[in-house]
Protein backbone atom coordinates (compact mmCIF):
# COMPACT_ATOMS: atom_id res chain seq x y z
CA UNK A 1 0.00 0.00 0.00
CA UNK A 2 3.09 2.66 0.86
CA UNK A 3 5.01 1.67 -2.76
CA UNK A 4 0.97 2.32 -4.25
CA UNK A 5 0.77 5.86 -2.15
CA UNK A 6 5.06 6.59 -3.14
CA UNK A 7 3.94 5.95 -6.85
CA UNK A 8 0.80 7.97 -6.96
CA UNK A 9 2.38 10.55 -5.44
CA UNK A 10 5.61 10.47 -7.89
CA UNK A 11 3.03 10.48 -10.95
CA UNK A 12 1.63 13.61 -9.66
CA UNK A 13 4.44 15.46 -9.03
CA UNK A 14 6.00 14.58 -12.84
CA UNK A 15 3.16 15.53 -14.42
CA UNK A 16 2.89 18.66 -11.97
CA UNK A 17 6.67 19.80 -13.95
CA UNK A 18 5.66 18.58 -17.36
CA UNK A 19 2.86 21.01 -17.06
CA UNK A 20 4.73 24.11 -16.06
CA UNK A 21 7.33 23.64 -18.65
CA UNK A 22 4.75 23.80 -21.39
CA UNK A 23 3.74 27.03 -19.62
CA UNK A 24 7.32 28.34 -19.32
CA UNK A 25 7.51 27.59 -23.50
CA UNK A 26 4.38 28.98 -24.11
CA UNK A 27 5.37 32.31 -22.07
CA UNK A 28 8.67 31.90 -24.01
CA UNK A 29 6.84 31.66 -27.20
CA UNK A 30 4.46 34.49 -27.00
CA UNK A 31 7.23 36.48 -25.78
CA UNK A 32 9.31 36.02 -28.97
CA UNK A 33 6.43 35.95 -30.99
CA UNK A 34 5.03 39.79 -29.97
CA UNK A 35 8.95 40.93 -30.55
CA UNK A 36 9.48 39.93 -34.13
CA UNK A 37 7.75 41.40 -37.11
CA UNK A 38 5.65 40.37 -39.35
CA UNK A 39 7.34 41.16 -43.16
CA UNK A 40 4.18 40.53 -44.94
CA UNK A 41 1.83 42.65 -42.74
CA UNK A 42 3.05 46.13 -42.08
CA UNK A 43 2.83 46.93 -38.51
CA UNK A 44 2.15 43.78 -36.54
CA UNK A 45 3.87 41.44 -34.55
CA UNK A 46 4.07 37.49 -35.92
CA UNK A 47 1.77 37.46 -32.63
CA UNK A 48 -0.76 39.61 -33.99
CA UNK A 49 -0.73 38.19 -37.69
CA UNK A 50 -2.63 35.29 -39.37
CA UNK A 51 -0.75 35.47 -42.63
CA UNK A 52 1.29 32.31 -43.70
CA UNK A 53 4.84 33.68 -43.23
CA UNK A 54 3.57 34.47 -39.65
CA UNK A 55 2.55 30.52 -39.39
CA UNK A 56 5.55 29.77 -40.43
CA UNK A 57 7.44 31.44 -38.20
CA UNK A 58 5.46 30.36 -35.41
CA UNK A 59 6.13 26.74 -36.08
CA UNK A 60 10.52 27.77 -36.87
CA UNK A 61 9.91 29.24 -33.10
CA UNK A 62 7.99 26.52 -31.36
CA UNK A 63 10.17 24.12 -32.93
CA UNK A 64 13.48 26.00 -31.90
CA UNK A 65 12.03 26.18 -28.47
CA UNK A 66 11.03 22.23 -28.05
CA UNK A 67 15.00 21.88 -29.04
CA UNK A 68 15.95 23.52 -25.77
CA UNK A 69 17.70 26.71 -27.75
CA UNK A 70 17.42 29.90 -25.42
CA UNK A 71 15.70 33.22 -26.13
CA UNK A 72 19.17 34.49 -27.68
CA UNK A 73 20.00 32.18 -29.90
CA UNK A 74 16.58 32.19 -31.74
CA UNK A 75 16.91 35.59 -32.30
CA UNK A 76 20.24 35.39 -33.70
CA UNK A 77 18.71 32.51 -35.92
CA UNK A 78 16.09 34.80 -37.30
CA UNK A 79 18.15 37.68 -37.57
CA UNK A 80 20.85 35.59 -39.69
CA UNK A 81 17.87 34.44 -41.93
CA UNK A 82 15.63 37.50 -42.19
CA UNK A 83 18.05 40.42 -41.14
CA UNK A 84 17.86 42.93 -38.26
CA UNK A 85 14.62 44.44 -39.20
CA UNK A 86 12.40 41.16 -38.01
CA UNK A 87 13.22 42.22 -34.44
CA UNK A 88 11.61 45.04 -33.11
CA UNK A 89 14.00 45.76 -30.61
CA UNK A 90 17.15 45.69 -32.66
CA UNK A 91 20.92 45.28 -31.04
CA UNK A 92 23.19 47.80 -30.19
CA UNK A 93 25.78 47.72 -33.18
CA UNK A 94 26.93 50.26 -35.92
CA UNK A 95 24.21 49.70 -38.30
CA UNK A 96 21.63 51.02 -35.26
CA UNK A 97 24.11 53.66 -33.65
CA UNK A 98 21.94 56.44 -34.60
CA UNK A 99 18.65 54.84 -34.27
CA UNK A 100 19.61 54.60 -30.45
CA UNK A 101 21.33 57.39 -30.12
CA UNK A 102 19.22 60.25 -31.76
CA UNK A 103 16.59 60.20 -29.01
CA UNK A 104 19.53 60.90 -26.44
CA UNK A 105 20.64 63.58 -28.68
CA UNK A 106 17.39 65.20 -29.35
CA UNK A 107 16.34 65.04 -26.01
CA UNK A 108 19.61 66.56 -24.70
CA UNK A 109 18.72 69.59 -27.51
CA UNK A 110 15.65 70.14 -26.23
CA UNK A 111 16.80 70.48 -22.96
CA UNK A 112 19.32 72.85 -23.60
CA UNK A 113 17.28 75.19 -25.80
CA UNK A 114 14.85 75.44 -22.86
CA UNK A 115 17.05 76.09 -20.74
CA UNK A 116 18.54 78.86 -22.68
CA UNK A 117 14.52 80.27 -23.03
CA UNK A 118 14.11 80.36 -19.51
CA UNK A 119 17.27 81.87 -18.24
CA UNK A 120 16.74 84.58 -21.05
Amino acid sequence: MKIFKIFIILLLITNFSELKSEEKNDILKNKILKNIRCLICQGQSVYDSESEFASSIKLIVDRKINEGLKEEYIYEFLREKYGDWIVYDPQLNKNTYILWLLPLLLFLLGGAIMRKKIKI
